[in-house]
């Protein structure tokens, strides 16, 4: 249970008495609870890891670049700093509901809107975080060699340096390049979520979504998509409605694959060797 020199400290950076506070799902990273006082209800995050208060800070920088586009909603965010030796966050809390066909319309929407905010170049302003690894954004004009370098390369390294990989398994840099140019055609730099699955977002009570946890970056708007259907996908709605903003293309399910491949990298470094199998027949299918 939160100590209560901590519960007097997150008081005074919200400025209203605590009347409750609950243990609720929120993640694998990170503490989460239900903070209530007689105004508000707050989502509060806390994490002792060394790099953690830079986490919290990647994504609160995060989920203001979503809520600037006024495209989709984010939850309000009160507070990021660290109170000893625990960093934190406080972001507004959203009551949630389960989402129907009507709620993965309003979704796929607002994601299509979302990815219409564009830049000219590949990456972000900083580097932020996958889950709890790393995730590079230096800019970049050309996506393959943005996705290579700054995605596949770096996960690629680590699964190798954790022996979760071998090098008979990885495929040829140039392999890459050669492949991913030719099935990465016409791509803009759209600003995504980054790590979008189902937990990732949420339907308020009122039928509004919102994003949360994020991993921002202006990359190609298939790669949400991607992230979206690798452990089982959003309603049809939810597709269909985006496909109307940006339709399939030629290659488009290669490109899934492809940009799934990141996400199962990340997963294998993160969880382990039952994700081995699912990178390595991406690999054996593309390079």
């Amino acid at each position: 249970m939160l100590s209560k020199k901590f519960l007097n400290h997150i008081s005074n950076v919200i400025e209203h008495s605590i009347s409750n506070v609950q243990s609720v799902s929120g993640g694998d990273i990170s503490k989460t609870y239900l903070i209530e006082t007689s105004h508000h209800k707050y989502f509060l995050k806390i994490n002792s890891n060394s790099n953690a208060l830079d986490m919290f800070n990647a994504e609160k920088k995060g989920l203001e670049a979503i809520a600037n586009t006024n495209t989709i909603a984010t939850p309000k965010i009160f507070a990021s700093d660290i109170f000893q030796n625990n960093a934190f966050l406080i972001l507004e809390y959203i009551e949630s509901k389960s989402p129907n066909d009507k709620d993965f319309e309003n979704l796929g929407q607002q994601l299509a809107e979302l990815h219409k905010h564009q830049s000219s170049d590949f990456g972000f302003i900083d580097d932020n975080f996958i889950g709890s690894l790393p995730q590079y954004n230096n800019k970049n004009t050309d996506w393959a060699k943005f996705y290579i370098n700054q995605r596949l390369l770096p996960q690629i390294e680590l699964a190798l340096s954790k022996k979760l990989l071998q090098h008979k398994d990885v495929p040829k840099t140039e392999t890459m390049h050669k492949v991913c140019n030719d099935i990465f055609k016409q791509v803009s730099p759209s600003l995504l979520h980054g790590d979008l699955w189902g937990g990732n977002y949420l339907i308020s009570t009122e039928g509004k979504p919102y994003l949360i946890d994020p991993a921002v970056y202006y990359g190609h708007s298939e790669v949400d998509i991607a992230m979206s259907k690798l452990f089982g996908g959003f309603g049809i709605s939810f597709y269909d409605t985006y496909h109307k903003s940006f339709p399939k293309t030629q290659e488009f399910d290669a490109r899934i694959e492809l940009y799934q491949l990141y996400y199962l990298l990340v997963h294998l470094n993160l969880f382990g060797g039952s994700y081995y199998n699912s990178v390595k027949r991406i690999f054996n299918t593309y390079f």
